[in-house]
């Protein structure tokens, strides 16, 4: 019989027969925001799970990630209670490893948060009686299984017992279910630094009665017991940390709370897992249906299934959100769980097809009425999804090549264990698991060295944390100025002052960062690059403004040194040529955005830009490669809107909807406010808050310079505008004008050229023709000169030759000699050194190894390499050494032949 466990008196079995009072998590979620509105809570949207604009993210990993700026101090709250459903990713810290995911009941990579705000407003009373009240009132939870803790304090930071929270928890449950938790699992800190302060968990004990009756529930909360979890975090933001430790008490006091859904749908559903809830179960039968696997019957498979169900989540949401995988940063983690994904169904289902992309309608079915991104870019998701599997299969079957490769060397070298950095190349670089290799290895009698493996996985997480690594000072405070205004859309010159700053190392440079009362500099964000420039003292003195850049809506400047009376008011210049060259560009992205919508279709979307002085370059959702015609035609669509002098039309603080109702195009993975600002030029209508030309006829002239695939369904243009267009057409012009007088200026070059390319190709035939003659004869020569080796024959050879000719001898040899083959060749191509070694199969199989020689010969001409155990061929630096390495080889040979 299934095992059971009681809610408030109804009892629950794990396959839900028995769905009295059954809440569907559509429902459950609902339920929540609902609570919270009905007490004056404003509900907001979920924040986009790729965070910009915040150097310490690359994606939202709390529900309280989009408020941070106003727990920081740099925004105002547009209002004091706020709720929500955030999306968000997690793959590193406790409890998150990414390769842990699936092997669980309850850890998940994307998840959603529920929560609840209170800006300056109600405090701990309020949060915990409304917590309680949802629970336990409105979901019926029975409250003889919840728990609650409270933060024990910390003498080291001067803070006592939380008997504020204490005493809102004695009103409602009995002592024995308070427990005090430590600094780690009590106390809430944003980072090393900011606002912090302690928190007040809410635990549920999901154990059947006589499990409980046998160890009370309060001797397992945070014990990492799976059926006695954590549901809810009430969070008082009441202290601020500086950089030195200290604690300050924060002016207002703020409530952040966070409850994990998919844990409260396992609790409301009568669950023992998140993955038996109606969030992961339609998602599990469709990859049981497709594979033909049933979930409950294997333990490999099961995890198989929870990955996939657990990592098409993620992957799905992120694309939406505009993060397509790809090698870099968020883009790499991206690829990696989607990798993670196929391999799980590559090994544990047997799959060799693609399959996750085909659980994207069932996603959909499930949460794409709450989150209707995901049904409004179906078809672009599904597209990447669905490419990127098909590459990574053939990755994989690379990766399996490799490792058989590795294998046979490893055994032809007699040896049972292979390197553990060559078990990690296969991990990073093809997406082998540790285990996965482990388990192809055992087949063959072989072990990874598992210690050399882990040394490399570390050397790598500390190379990424050094490469992330910022140390920020506390800000100094000269004035206090709580709000920084930006007017470089108006002005490109400002008196300013300077209202704070602090001192940032990161990279092993140090920067200093300043705040002013007011600024003309852009900072960096939607795709445009932050303005430089330069303040000026009163005395004359500069300081270079390095970079613009906005950190949780905080405009700030970089400069490498303080200046020498930081009080004083200061000229601020924007370099109004860099400034100027960016806004060209940026307005040609608009223009040009347009132009692929009228050519292509309205399925054109941006999927992201960078717009520089230089260049600009503009990512958007298409399915084909433009042909020369479609690219012509949308050229000529921007160059003539360019020549119309299309004034800007520029509406500022719009309310969204009214925006909306204006044609603006808003872009999927964007936060937008309430109030937006709206740019068109002609029939382009766009949401934007960068800087633009005050009409298109500035933008001189538009180039496009290259279009590309960087991801499945999104193609890329790069295109240059005004003196750099210019510059490059007079290149182009030039560079004919030479082609043409190599062709004694023929009227038509391209006849001429064509005729020249035919004729240079027939030459090449002869000369392929005439070399393949010359290593006939060679290879003959050397076949009546080759050295008896017993019943083998070595034939050697030092000469110059190409690294092309000496492998088609090699191969040559090899065809003709089947038997008692060793060919060895130290050569030079334009004083670059060579070592090939060839050897017929007889000879590898008597235990010589063309690879394992060869690398050994190498280090008398300062080279590696390496390749088969039949052929392998190694380059060096030191061609004075290529008659010892063919000594040394020759040596080598003899030495195991006899």
């Amino acid at each position: 019989m299934s095992p059971l466990f009681f809610l408030s008196g109804v009892e629950y079995i794990r396959d839900n027969k028995l769905n009295i009072n059954y809440m569907t998590s559509t429902e459950l979620r609902q339920q929540f925001l609902n609570f919270f509105r009905d007490k004056a809570h404003q509900i907001v949207p979920s924040a986009p799970m790729v965070v910009k604009n915040d150097p310490t993210l690359m994606f939202t990993n709390a529900g309280m990630n989009q408020f941070k700026d106003i727990f920081l101090g740099n925004s105002p709250a547009a209002s004091p209670r706020v709720a929500d459903a955030q999306k968000c990713l997690r793959v590193s810290g406790k409890h998150n490893d990414l390769e842990e995911v699936g092997h669980d009941t309850y850890h998940h990579t994307m998840f959603e948060m529920l929560g609840n705000w209170s800006f300056g407003d109600y405090f701990k009373r309020e949060a915990i009686d409304w917590a309680w009240e949802f629970l336990v009132d409105v979901l019926k939870i029975d409250s003889k299984r919840l728990y609650a803790t409270v933060f024990e304090g910390n003498p080291d930071d001067g803070v006592e017992l939380d008997t504020e929270a204490m005493d809102c928890w004695r009103r409602i449950m009995p002592e024995a279910h308070i427990i005090k938790g430590n600094k780690k699992d009590n106390f809430w800190e944003m980072g090393d630094t900011g606002p912090c302060g302690p928190c007040s968990e809410i635990h549920i004990d999901l154990r059947p009665d006589d499990q409980r009756a046998q160890i009370p529930g309060h001797e397992l909360v945070n014990k990492d017991h799976p059926l006695v979890i954590e549901i809810w975090n009430l969070v008082f933001m009441q202290y601020n940390r500086r950089a030195n430790g200290t604690l300050d008490p924060l002016p207002a006091k703020h409530v952040d709370t966070g409850m994990g859904f998919e844990r409260l749908a396992m609790v409301v559903q009568g669950k023992q897992s998140n993955y038996d809830t109606d969030i992961f179960t339609p998602l599990i039968a469709k990859i049981s249906a497709i594979s033909g696997h049933k979930y409950g019957r294997d333990k490999d498979i099961d995890t198989a299934m929870r990955v996939m169900a657990d990592h098409v989540r993620t992957i799905a949401f992120a694309i939406a959100d505009g993060q397509l995988p790809s090698n870099n940063k968020a883009g790499y983690v991206i690829r990696r769980i989607l990798r993670r994904a196929v391999r799980y169904s590559y090994t544990f289902l047997g799959t060799r097809t693609v399959i996750l992309h085909q659980l994207l309608p069932t996603l959909i079915e499930i949460m794409g009425d709450a989150y209707p991104e995901l049904p409004a870019q179906q078809t672009l998701i599904a597209q990447v999804i669905k490419e990127e599997e098909e590459a990574f299969l053939r990755t994989l079957a690379t990766g399996i090549a490799m490792l058989d490769r590795i294998i046979a060397e490893t055994k032809a070298q007699n040896y049972v264990v292979v390197s553990g950095n060559v078990a990690f190349e296969l991990y990073d670089t093809f997406g082998f698991p540790l285990d996965l290799t482990e388990l192809i290895l055992k087949e063959h009698g072989l072990a990874a060295n598992r210690r050399e493996f882990e040394a490399a996985m570390e050397a790598q997480k500390q190379r990424a944390r050094n490469a992330s690594s910022i140390e920020a000072g506390d800000w100094v405070v000269l004035t206090d100025d709580e709000q920084e205004e930006f007017i470089g859309y108006d002005r490109q010159q400002a008196e300013v002052q300077i209202t704070r700053y602090r001192r940032v190392k990161a990279k092993q440079q140090e920067l200093l960062q300043l705040v002013f009362n007011l600024t003309p500099f852009y900072a960096e964000s939607g795709g445009q690059v932050g303005d430089t420039g330069y303040i000026e003292a009163p005395d004359g003195t500069r300081t270079q403004i390095l970079n613009t850049v906005k950190e949780n809506n905080l405009i700030v400047h970089q400069v490498d040194a303080l200046p020498a009376d930081p009080t004083v008011r200061f000229n601020a210049v924007v370099d109004l040529e860099r400034r100027t060259s960016t806004a060209n560009n940026h307005t040609a992205t608009h223009l040009l955005h347009q132009a692929l919508r009228e050519v292509l279709g309205t399925h054109v979307e941006q999927k992201g830009s960078l717009v520089s002085p230089g260049s600009l370059r503009f990512d958007f959702s298409h399915f084909q490669k433009l042909t020369d015609e479609e690219l012509l035609q949308v050229e000529r669509i921007v160059n003539r809107r360019i020549r119309q002098n299309l004034p800007l039309d520029e509406r500022r603080n719009l309310p969204i909807n009214e925006a909306r109702e204006l044609g603006a195009m808003a872009l999927f993975g964007e936060k937008y406010g309430d109030l937006v600002r709206v740019i068109r030029f002609g029939d382009s209508v766009e949401l934007c808050g960068g800087t633009h030309v005050s009409a298109t006829g500035q933008i001189g002239m538009f180039k496009i310079i290259t279009e590309t695939a960087i991801a499945a369904g999104v193609r890329r243009i790069e295109a240059i505008t005004a003196t750099a267009a210019e510059d490059y057409t007079h290149k182009l012009q030039n560079t004919v004008r030479e082609i043409g007088g190599m062709f004694h200026n023929a009227p038509n070059l391209v006849n001429a050229v064509s005729k020249a390319l035919d004729e240079n190709a027939d030459l090449r035939k002869q000369i392929e023709e005439f070399m393949r003659e010359r290593i006939k004869t060679l290879k003959n020569q050397l076949l009546q000169n080759a050295e008896a080796l017993g019943d083998a024959r070595l034939v050697s050879l030092s000469t110059e030759l190409s690294a092309d000719m000496v492998k088609n001898l090699a191969h040559m040899l090899r065809g003709e000699v089947s038997q008692g083959l060793v060919f060895v060749a130290a050569t030079s191509d334009s004083g670059k050194p060579l070592i090939t070694i060839a050897l017929s199969d007889d000879m590898v199989a008597r235990g010589l190894n063309a690879s394992a020689l060869v690398r050994e010969a190498a280090k008398e001409i300062q080279g590696g390499g390496g390749g088969q155990p039949f052929f392998a061929q190694a380059g060096g630096k030191n061609a004075a050494g290529l008659e010892a390495a063919l000594a040394r080889a020759k040596a080598s040979i003899v030495a195991q032949v006899g």
